[in-house]
């Protein structure tokens, strides 16, 4: 099985080289990754310009696009084999509740959706490398039991990580997704030119993060695992909205 490894924070990132190190142990694997970190990308696809490939010196090859460029091509042409599985990550910072939205590391999981095995996205809850080893261990026991794993059609795993040494970590958890709430306003700022700008505050803090969701599980020293669905259907809305559409259907 040929593995498909890809990131947001870039082809050189510690994350995706850790990450590297582990999957080419148990699998053949190749890399495809953003030229540059472009964290908080999403899903977004780049339409207006042509994307170009380079092979790098580390082996990996890097796409001046997002992580979604990187994996739409190569599961489309790109490379001489298509990949059965893509994994993304390791990312440096934690993508739990409504990161989701915004993630790179989890929309690059998600251009995995179509093959036949569920891909995952792996994240290290901090900005600090310094306990890699531990997600490098976490990736090796998910692996290991990947054979094992049911999941249905056009679905993910997202994996959160805790920031502890790996003799600290508790076990795995199975969580839903919590919710943040409401970041900060936009920091506005002036440059040396006098031009005014905003910068993206950071991410709220846990709202929706009890018993049960990925927040809880991690501030408790698990691994959370969330799977994650592409049907944005919201089905319980229906019975509501058919009421207000009325005589109008």
């Amino acid at each position: 099985m040929l593995v498909l490894l890809s990131n947001d924070d870039g082809v050189f990132a510690p994350g995706l080289e850790a990450l590297h190190a582990v999957v080419a142990q148990m699998y053949p694997c190749v890399v495809v990754a953003p030229d540059r970190d472009r964290s908080g990308a999403s899903s977004s696809l780049t339409l207006d310009r042509p994307l170009r490939w380079t092979r790098q010196e580390n082996g990996f090859t890097s796409i001046n696009g997002t992580p979604t460029d990187c994996v739409h091509l190569a599961l489309n042409g790109l490379l001489e084999t298509s990949p059965e599985m893509v994994v993304s990550g390791i990312n440096l910072g934690a993508n739990l509740g409504d990161d989701v939205l915004y993630s790179g590391t989890v929309a690059a999981a998600l251009e995995g959706r179509f093959l036949a095995r569920p891909a995952l996205a792996l994240s290290l809850c901090s900005r600090s490398s310094v306990h890699l080893v531990t997600a490098q261990q976490v990736v090796r026991q998910l692996l290991a039991r990947l054979d094992q794993l049911a999941m249905p059609p056009r679905s993910i795993l997202n994996v959160n990580i805790p920031d502890l040494p790996l003799d600290q970590l508790k076990g795995f958890q199975l969580t839903r997704l919590g919710h943040r709430a409401r970041p900060p306003q936009p920091v506005r700022v002036t440059d040396p030119r006098g031009k005014e700008g905003y910068w993206i505050s950071a991410v709220g803090k846990g709202e929706d993060a009890g018993e049960g969701t990925d927040f809880h599980a991690v501030q408790a020293g698990y691994v959370s695992l969330t799977p994650l669905q592409i049907d944005k259907t919201h089905y319980e809305a229906f019975s509501g909205v058919e009421r207000w559409l009325g005589d109008m259907q």
